[in-house]
């Protein structure tokens, strides 16, 4: 995994997150709750199918390829580990589930990114923490 140097802000976990960001430090890749009856992903994680309101499921890995959806470049800093310009990205992972995160390379201002495929590299921050960041897969 590629490393970082700036710490990482803080994470504000919910009831069922943990597993996402064990399974992304421990692996090195992202696993996502899968419906045990109907087998439809779900992000982010519940206690239930919002297919079909089954408490069953499973954290199964994820391909890790996506399609770009949206991105935003902010010229403003926020935070220490997110110096500006950085960029702010949705995926559609080929599993459904929309992810909000980072392009590795931002695309040049001439490039039409939307629709493009990515693929999913997680980075280890030089805290331990494993981030989920992505990489234009052509």
């Amino acid at each position: 995994m590629p490393t970082q140097t700036a710490a990482t802000p803080p994470r504000v976990l919910g009831l069922y997150d943990e597993p996402f960001w064990r399974h992304m430090k421990d692996d090195g890749r992202m696993h996502l709750q899968c419906c045990r009856d109907c087998g439809a992903w779900r992000y982010p994680p519940g206690p239930a199918c919002h297919a079909c309101l089954s408490p069953a499921s499973d954290w199964k890995p994820v391909s890790g390829g996506g399609e770009l959806l949206s991105w935003v470049t902010f010229h403003k800093q926020y935070l220490p580990a997110y110096p500006a310009p950085y960029n702010v990205i949705a995926v559609r992972l080929d599993e459904g589930p929309t992810l909000i995160s980072n392009l590795i390379e931002d695309p040049e201002p001439d490039q039409r990114p939307i629709g493009r495929r990515v693929r999913l590299k997680v980075v280890a921050m030089a805290d331990g923490v494993a981030l989920p960041r992505f990489e234009f897969a052509d």
